[in-house]
C-alpha cells in the first residue's frame, strides 16, 4: 500500500504542474497546432517518407537486417498507394497523439492485435512480412513546456507499427526525423525501446516454465486419481488412506466448507474470522486502486480532486488491514503457545516451531513464486503487460531466495519477489523472536508484561525519529522501503496482539458483566480511533496542504498503535457478548471458508490483479465506481484460484506435515491438585486442528 500512496502522490503532482502551467498560458495555440499534426501520425509518416533509403536509418555500416527493413518498409508504402489491405491494417493500428491530452489522457495504445497479427507473404522474394508493435514516446512537454522545467519532462505515448524486421534502433531513427520536422524541436531522446515492441512470435518455454507445468500436473493428478478413488471405491470416509485423506479434493473441500460451532469449544473466538475476511478483502481493494493508478488511463486530471475526496482516505489508508493481520497474529500465537506451555509445564519445542512454521508457509509461496515467474508471463499479452510482467520476473530471479528465507524486507526492499511478500518476512521475523516473549510472560507474568510494553514504546520512538532525524516519510518509495516494510517499524500491532492474547489467556473462562454506559464507551472509544486513523490527515489533503514532516511522523507512529487498540475492543465485545450487530456479521459462519483460503488468496491474488489489469488493449477511466466494477471480478478469480491452489497444495502439505512431523508437544504429567485445568484442544479463532506448536498466520486458515 505504500507504493499505492507514492504512485497517486506522484500522479498528482504531474497532473498539478500540467494543470498550473495551462491555466497560466504557458501553452499557446501555435504550439497547440503543431502538436496536432501528431493526431495521424501514420499519415503524416508516410507523407514524410515517400521512398524510404537505407541512408534514413542514419547508419554508419548498416547489417543485412537494417537493408531488410528499409526494403520492407519501402515496399509498405508501395503497398499503401496500392491499397492493399495489410498495408491499411498496418498503419490503421498506429496510435496518434491522445485525446484529451490536457485532460491527462497520455496514453494512445493503438490497436495491438491488428498489428502483431499481420502477416503477408511478398510475392517478390516469398519472404514473410509481419507486424512489429512498439510504444514510442512524444516529447509534447517540449511542445507545451515553454519556461517550465517540470512539464517539458513530460511525454505521452503512442503506438507505431512496423515491419518485423525494423529494430528499434531502426524505427527510432525514422521516428526522430518525423518528429523533429513537425514539432521543429531538436530531439536527444530515445524515443522507442526495444523492450517495448513485441510481436506475434512467443519465446519457447524456458526449464522453469517447463518444470512449473509438470509440477502443477502431478499435483492435479494426484488430487484427480486419489479424488476418484475417494468418491467410487472409499465407502468408509473413516477409513480413508493416507494417501486418499492427503490429497482429495473431497477430503480437503469438506474440510474447508465444514462450519464450527464455538458453543462446542468456548475457546473458538467466531468473529475473527470476519475481521480476517474483511481484511483480506481490504487489501485486495486497495491493491486494485494501485492497478488503476499503474494502467493507462484517460482522466489522470481527476487524480486531484479524487485525492481531496473523504473516499480516497479509506482506499489509500487499507494499509490498516496489513496491521489488522499482525494483531491477529500476536494474539493467536499467545493463545495456543501458552496454553500449550501449561499443559507441557513451560516446555516450548522451539526448532520444532520453526519447522512447522517454515513448512506451513514455504510450499505455497514456493509455488507462487514460480507462478508469477514462469507462467504468468506466458499467459497473458498486450501493448503493456510484457513491459511490467518482464520487469517482476526480472526481480524474482535476482532475488527469490530471500523471499524463500523471509528476509525480502531487509535484503531486497527495492527487488523484492512478489512485492506483497514483506508481510511475511516482518510476520516470520517476529514469530522468531516469539519464543522469549513467551518464554518470559510464562515465567513473570505481569513484569513480563511491563517489558513488552516498554520494548514497544521504544519502537514506536525508533520509527519515530528516523522520520523526524533522517526526514523518511512514506511520499517517497525509497523511505516507505525503510519505515513500512521492516520489522522494527511494524511490530507494535504484533505486539499489542501478544498482549491482548495473553489478557485472555489469563481471564479465559471468566465472565465480564458491563454496564451500557462501558460497553457505549467503549464502542465510541473504538469507532473513535479507527475514524482517526482513516481521517487523521484528511484536513491537508482536502485543502491541498503538504504534511507536515513532524504532523506525519506522529501519525504514522500513532496510528500503528491506535489501530489494533481499536480492535482489541472489537474483539474482547465480540467474545464476551457485548458485539450486537458487529458480532452476528463478524461471526458469521460463511467467513469461516474465506478465511481458511485467506493465506493463498494472499499470495496468489496480485497474479489475477496483474493478470486482468495489464491485459488492457485501451486506456481505462478512472473512478471510485469504475475501480468497484474491476474489484469484484478480481475478488472472485482470486477466491476461485485460492481455492485451487489449497486443495492441489496447502492442504496436502499442511496433510503430510501433520503424518510425518510430530506435534512437538511432549506428553503432559498428570497436573497436581491446585493446578489449572486446561482443555485438550485449543483452536482459538482456526476452524481446523493443528499441532500445538504449529502456530499460524493469521492469512492463513
Amino acid at each position: 500500500m505504500a507504493r499505492l500512496n507514492w504512485t497517486l502522490w506522484l500522479f498528482a503532482t504531474i497532473v498539478g504542474v500540467i494543470s498550473s502551467d495551462i491555466t497560466n498560458g504557458n501553452s499557446s495555440m501555435a504550439t497547440y497546432q503543431r502538436m496536432m499534426k501528431l493526431r495521424h501520425l501514420a499519415v503524416e509518416f508516410f507523407d514524410f517518407y515517400e521512398n524510404v533509403t537505407v541512408t534514413d536509418l542514419k547508419l554508419r555500416i548498416p547489417t543485412e537486417q537494417d537493408l531488410l527493413c528499409a526494403a520492407e518498409v519501402q515496399q509498405l508504402g508501395q503497398a499503401l498507394q496500392s491499397g492493399s489491405l495489410w498495408a491499411l491494417r498496418m498503419i490503421d493500428s498506429w496510435g496518434g497523439l491522445p485525446s484529451g491530452l490536457l485532460h491527462g489522457n497520455l496514453k494512445n495504445l493503438g490497436n495491438f492485435d491488428e498489428c502483431i497479427r499481420i502477416q503477408h507473404e511478398m510475392t517478390t522474394t516469398g519472404h514473410l512480412l509481419r507486424g512489429k508493435y512498439c510504444s514510442a514516446k512524444l516529447p509534447v512537454g517540449s511542445v507545451l513546456g515553454g519556461n517550465s522545467p517540470a512539464l517539458s519532462t513530460i511525454s505521452a505515448q503512442t503506438a507505431v507499427c512496423f515491419p518485423a524486421s525494423c529494430s528499434a534502433e531502426n524505427i527510432d531513427a525514422l521516428l526522430g526525423q518525423l518528429l523533429q520536422q513537425l514539432l521543429n524541436i531538436e530531439l536527444n531522446t530515445q524515443l522507442i525501446n526495444e523492450a517495448n515492441c513485441q510481436t506475434a512470435e512467443k519465446e519457447p518455454l524456458d526449464g522453469l516454465a517447463i518444470f512449473t507445468i509438470v509440477l502443477l500436473s502431478i499435483l492435479a493428478g494426484l488430487m484427480l486419481l486419489t479424488t476418484i478413488w475417494d468418491y467410487f471405491f472409499c465407502h468408509d470416509q473413516k477409513r480413508l488412506p493416507a494417501v486418499v485423506q492427503i490429497f482429495s479434493a473431497r477430503v480437503n473441500s469438506r474440510a474447508l466448507f465444514r462450519f464450527s460451532d464455538s458453543k462446542s469449544n468456548p475457546n473458538v473466538i467466531d468473529c475473527l474470522h470476519g475481521i480476517r475476511g474483511l481484511s483480506l478483502m481490504w487489501v485486495i481493494y486497495g491493491h486494485d486502486y494501485l492497478m488503476a493508478a499503474v494502467s493507462p488511463i484517460i482522466n489522470l486530471v481527476d487524480i486531484v480532486p479524487w485525492f481531496k475526496s473523504p473516499y480516497s482516505m479509506f482506499t489509500i489508508h487499507a494499509l490498516f488491514s496489513v496491521d489488522t493481520f499482525f494483531f491477529l497474529s500476536g494474539l493467536l500465537i499467545v493463545l495456543v503457545a501458552l496454553r500449550t506451555m501449561e499443559k507441557t509445564r513451560g516446555k516450548l519445542n522451539v526448532p520444532l516451531m520453526y519447522l512447522h512454521r517454515f513448512l506451513r508457509l514455504t510450499p505455497v509461496l514456493a509455488l507462487g513464486i514460480l507462478g508469477y515467474m514462469a507462467i504468468l508471463p506466458v499467459i497473458g499479452g498486450g501493448p503493456v503487460y510484457n513491459t511490467i510482467i518482464l520487469a517482476q520476473k526480472a526481480n524474482c530471479e535476482e532475488s527469490w531466495f530471500w523471499t524463500l528465507l523471509y528476509v525480502q524486507n531487509y535484503v531486497a526492499a527495492e527487488t523484492m519477489c512478489l512485492g506483497h511478500s514483506w508481510y511475511l518476512g516482518v510476520d516470520t521475523q517476529l514469530y522468531v523472536i516469539s519464543p522469549l516473549l513467551l518464554l518470559a510472560l510464562y515465567k513473570w507474568g505481569k513484569k513480563a508484561v511491563a517489558g513488552i510494553v516498554v520494548f514497544m514504546l521504544l519502537l514506536a520512538a525508533c520509527l519515530f525519529s528516523m522520520m523526524m532525524v533522517r526526514g523518511y516519510t512514506l511520499q517517497l518509495m525509497v523511505d516507505s522501503n525503510k519505515i513500512y516494510y521492516t520489522t522494527h517499524t511494524r511490530a507494535s500491532p504484533w505486539i499489542i496482539g501478544l498482549l491482548f492474547g495473553y489478557f485472555l489467556h489469563v481471564n479465559r473462562g471468566k465472565s465480564f458483566k458491563l454496564k451500557p454506559l462501558a460497553v457505549w464507551a467503549g464502542w465510541i472509544f473504538s469507532l473513535a480511533l479507527i475514524f482517526a486513523c482513516l481521517f487523521g490527515i484528511y484536513p491537508y489533503a482536502a485543502n491541498g496542504y503538504e504534511l507536515p514532516k513532524l504532523n506525519e511522523a506522529f501519525y504514522v507512529t500513532l496510528t500503528r498503535i491506535a489501530w489494533p487498540i481499536a480492535l482489541i475492543w472489537v474483539v474482547f465485545a465480540c467474545k464476551y457478548g457485548y458485539g450486537g450487530l458487529a458480532n452476528s456479521f463478524l461471526s458469521s459462519p460463511l467467513w469461516q471458508p474465506l478465511s481458511k483460503l485467506s493465506y493463498c488468496a494472499y499470495i496468489w491474488h496480485f497474479f489475477i490483479l496483474e493478470l486482468n489489469g495489464f491485459s488492457t488493449r485501451t486506456s481505462t477511466y478512472f473512478s471510485d465506481y469504475q475501480v468497484m466494477l474491476r474489484f469484484w471480478p478480481d475478488f472472485g478469480f482470486t477466491v476461485l484460484l485460492a481455492y485451487v491452489m489449497y486443495i492441489l497444495v496447502e492442504a496436502p502439505t499442511g496433510g503430510i506435515q501433520t503424518l510425518l512431523l510430530p506435534s512437538g508437544s511432549p506428553k503432559a504429567s498428570p497436573p497436581k491438585a491446585d493446578a489449572p485445568t486446561i482443555e485438550p484442544r485449543v483452536n482459538e479463532g482456526d476452524t481446523q486442528a493443528a499441532p500445538p506448536v504449529a502456530l499460524k498466520t493469521p492469512l492463513d486458515g
